[in-house]
């Protein structure tokens, strides 16, 4: 998947974030605030971050 969508972990209002898968692993943007730019993870940290995420 190489298109933004909207993180499942955002609730439904205003606090959202969006997220999109890359071959190196995932950039996250907020959506009200798209233009000021994404972060970026790597494969290996954006994996653990779900994984403690989906334990949690």
């Amino acid at each position: 998947m190489n298109t933004w969508h909207k993180s499942t972990y955002s609730e439904n209002g205003s606090h959202c974030v969006e997220v999109k898968e890359t071959a190196r692993g995932a950039d996250v943007r907020d959506t009200q605030n798209r233009e000021a730019g994404h972060l970026s993870f790597p494969a290996g940290e954006w994996s653990a971050l779900l994984r403690v995420s989906l334990a949690g």
